[in-house]
């Protein structure tokens, strides 16, 4: 068994599916604990501090939904993948919305999920990138995985951190949606690119000014340009 040191928490309230989730995540070396209600799983969240949060969305109590939404209200940037029978552009578009990092439709193959939760993992540590970014007001510490507005702490999670770094690795050009969902959430990704346009907006709100933006400008019938300080 690979020696794996990631946290996962599963939580689901199809007890076959836990088991299951729990079993294989388990034999790849994961920490694991589960839940089966929206409280429990939001509770366990705050107190174990996982890696990964695995969350479905039918669940009592709390709706999946609404876990994710309490977590990053309370400033977690927990990397969240959603696990759902609702497969509808409108079901992901608001999972994503609301800060989960990706979603996967019920039912899902194996290898599928295991590869997700990889590279959900991998890209909540941040790869060395040998300097800050400094724009604004803003100072980005990617080897730390740490962003700071006017000296205080904001809070990312994966996906916006890794749009972040794939805008600014690009400064002054411009991408397409396709080019920032193929760099950002892999090519065998299956979203929409509304998705991109969301977080951007998260972005803004976060780092910039959402009403005149002055780093992450849209090129209209194109896609996106991040501007640095330089003009």
């Amino acid at each position: 068994m690979p020696i794996v040191s990631d946290r996962i928490l599963l939580v689901e309230d199809d007890a076959s599916i836990l088991k299951g989730l729990e079993l294989n995540l388990g034999l790849e070396g994961y920490q694991i604990r589960t839940a089966s209600d929206g409280p429990a799983g939001l509770l366990c969240a705050q107190e174990w501090k996982p890696d990964l949060v695995v969350l479905d969305i039918m669940l009592p109590g709390l709706s999946g939904y609404e876990v994710c939404r309490e977590l990053r209200r309370r400033g977690s940037n927990v990397a969240i993948l959603v696990l759902s029978a609702k497969g509808t552009e409108m079901d992901r578009v608001q999972g994503l919305d609301l800060g989960a990092d990706d979603y996967v439709t019920k039912p899902f193959g194996l290898q599928e999920l295991l590869a997700r939760v990889k590279a959900l993992l991998r890209r909540s540590k941040p790869a060395p990138q040998g300097k800050l970014l400094l724009f604004g007001d803003v100072a980005a510490d990617f080897t730390a995985g740490e962003v700071r507005r006017a000296g205080a702490t904001v809070e990312l999670t994966v996906r916006e951190l890794e749009l972040l770094k794939y805008l600014s690795s690009r400064e002054g050009r411009v991408v397409t949606r396709q080019m920032i969902l193929d760099g950002v959430w892999g090519e065998n990704y299956f979203g929409t690119e509304r998705t991109v346009d969301n977080f951007i907006t998260r972005l803004r709100q976060k780092l910039d000014n959402p009403d005149e933006p002055a780093h992450f400008l849209t090129v209209r019938g194109m896609g996106y340009r991040f501007r640095g300080d330089s003009r």
